[in-house]
């Protein structure tokens, strides 16, 4: 039961569940335990009867569905990145997705450290300890992200569907979006690195940049200047000719 913190455990056992969760990543994936965590709250709403406790992908995509409507009826925070995660037993996701179902429906919130890189469930963080002729190109980014379970599972991932509401944030085709933050996290490095890349500055980059005129401050006329009569906005063009040209009586 790694990477649960003390008190979910406490609630998890608290439940008297069908089966003591283990592991997370895969006792979580089919949705039975998540269902019969949401029975206890919501009795009338969720019936055991209804779910299958199979590992089953066609079972899986069933409970799943049910916990999805239901979820979506009671309007209840949950992300969609966390979902898809514990469906397709990505590292962490059901761990947190039980951390906020933990703070949902008891009202608490869970004591831990945040994570010093933002969670999106990809291998990035591995990717930046690696040296730059070690990390993946743009094919095998997408081999490491996208699991065949999750084509199997969506077809919007491939037709590129658009999907309404709690589905929005995968709209885009996920394989197209894996390869736009590729592209991205390239441009990063050769923008931290332009040596190893052999990037040579542009003409324009060259070109010399002349400071911009100093603006006029307008003060109060002195008697001790001769240009009282002449426009404040005139004053400097005044002294700039009477330096560049002799003075002559």
């Amino acid at each position: 039961m790694s990477g649960l913190s003390r008190e979910v455990l406490k609630w998890l056992q608290s439940l008297d569940l069908t089966w003591q969760i283990k592991n997370p990543k895969w006792d979580l994936s089919n949705g039975y335990l998540i269902a019969e965590i949401f029975s206890w709250y919501f009795p009338q709403d969720i019936q055991m009867h209804s779910f299958y406790n199979r590992q089953s992908l066609e079972l899986k995509k069933r409970n799943w569905y049910l916990l999805k409507n239901f979820i979506l009826r009671n309007n209840i925070d949950l992300k969609m990145e966390d979902v898809d995660g514990t469906i397709h037993c990505r590292e962490g996701a059901a761990a947190q997705l039980i951390e906020n179902l933990y703070e949902i429906l008891t009202n608490r919130r869970v004591k831990k450290i945040p994570p010093e890189i933002e969670v999106d469930y990809t291998d990035h963080a591995y990717q930046l300890q690696l040296p730059m002729h070690a990390r993946s190109t743009a094919a095998k980014a997408v081999k490491n992200n996208l699991r065949l379970t999750e084509v199997l599972a969506d077809q919007n991932l491939i037709t590129c569907a658009q999907k309404p509401g709690w589905f929005s944030d995968r709209s885009v085709f996920k394989s197209q979006r894996i390869i736009n933050d590729h592209i991205e996290h390239r441009r990063q490095e050769r923008l931290s690195d332009p040596e190893r890349f052999g990037i040579k500055p542009t003409l324009g980059d060259r070109c010399v940049r002349r400071p911009e005129p100093p603006q006029q401050i307008h003060s109060e006329p002195s008697h001790l200047s001769n240009t009282t009569d002449i426009p404040a906005e005139l004053e400097w063009k005044l002294i700039w000719a009477k330096n560049a040209l002799p003075y002559k009586e």
